[in-house]
C-alpha cells in the first residue's frame, strides 16, 4: 500500500514501539497521525494529534472513531505485560486485565475503525504482537496467553477484512528495547528496527513480520514437535 499521504491512528503512541512506529510513518510521508493514548498530555511530538483513548473503554473509543474519521491505517499497538498471575498460583486478575488490554482492547479498537478502513479504501490494520505468540514465557503466562489470542484474531481478521480491502499485518518481535523489556538482559532489536520491518510490510502488502532471529526461529519450529520450540531461546 501507499504510505505517502495517509492518515493513522497509533493506539499507546506516546512511547516504545508506538513512538517508533509513528516516527516512522512520518518518514514515509504519513499526512497525519491520531495518537490515541490514555493521556493526552503524555504525546510531547507536536506533528501528532493527540486523542484520549483507553482500549478496555467502548465510550472512549467510539469517540474517537467519530473525532477520527481520515484513517486509513489502524495500528493496534497499546499493551500491559501481565507477571502478576503464576500458573499455579496467585490471583487471575493481573491476567484479566492483561487479557482485556492485548486481546479485546485490540478486538474493539479494530471493530469501530473497521468500517471507517473501508470507507476510505481500505487501508491497513497492523497488530504489534509477540515471540510470545508461540513462545511461553513462564514468567508471565497470562501476557503469552494474550498474545498467542491476539494472533488467532489477527488470523481472523485478515479472512475477515480481505473483502473490504483491509491489509492485516501481524508484527512479532523477540525483546526490544524499550522500558517494557528492561527487565531483562536478553539480546534485544530496537523500536526502530521493528518500525522500519513493519512500514516495509505495508507497502510490499505482507501480511507477517518476523522481526528478529529469535522470532523467525520460533516461527519455523512450528512445524515440529512443541518440544522444538520450548528449546529456543533469545540467549
Amino acid at each position: 500500500m501507499r504510505l505517502e499521504g495517509s492518515v493513522a491512528l497509533v493506539t499507546g503512541a506516546n512511547r516504545g514501539i508506538g513512538a517508533a512506529l509513528c516516527r516512522a510513518l512520518f518518514e514515509r510521508g504519513a499526512r497525519k497521525i491520531y495518537a490515541a493514548v490514555r493521556s493526552p498530555q503524555t504525546v510531547t511530538d507536536p506533528r501528532l494529534t493527540p486523542l484520549r483513548v483507553d482500549v478496555t473503554d467502548q465510550a472512549s473509543i467510539d469517540a474517537a472513531a467519530t473525532s477520527a474519521p481520515d484513517v486509513s491505517i489502524l495500528v493496534n499497538n497499546a499493551g500491559r505485560g501481565g507477571g502478576g498471575t503464576k500458573v499455579l498460583g496467585g490471583s487471575l486478575d493481573d491476567a484479566r486485565a492483561t487479557m482485556e488490554v492485548n486481546y479485546f482492547g485490540t478486538w474493539t479498537v479494530s471493530r469501530a475503525f473497521a468500517p471507517i478502513l473501508a470507507a476510505n479504501g481500505g487501508g491497513a490494520i497492523i497488530n504489534v504482537l509477540s515471540v510470545a505468540s508461540w513462545w511461553a514465557l513462564d514468567i508471565a503466562p497470562g501476557y503469552s496467553a494474550s498474545k498467542a489470542a491476539g494472533w488467532s484474531l489477527t488470523n481472523s481478521m485478515r479472512a475477515i477484512l480481505r473483502d473490504q480491502g483491509t491489509l492485516v499485518v501481524g508484527v512479532h518481535a523477540g525483546f526490544v528495547d524499550t522500558d517494557f523489556s528492561a527487565w531483562t538482559d536478553a539480546p534485544k532489536i530496537s523500536a526502530d528496527s521493528v518500525a522500519a520491518q513493519t512500514m516495509a510490510a505495508l507497502e510490499n502488502d505482507a501480511d507477517e513480520v518476523l522481526a528478529d532471529d529469535f522470532t523467525r526461529d520460533t516461527r519455523a519450529a512450528l512445524s515440529g514437535d512443541i518440544a522444538g520450540v520450548h528449546r529456543i531461546t533469545p540467549w
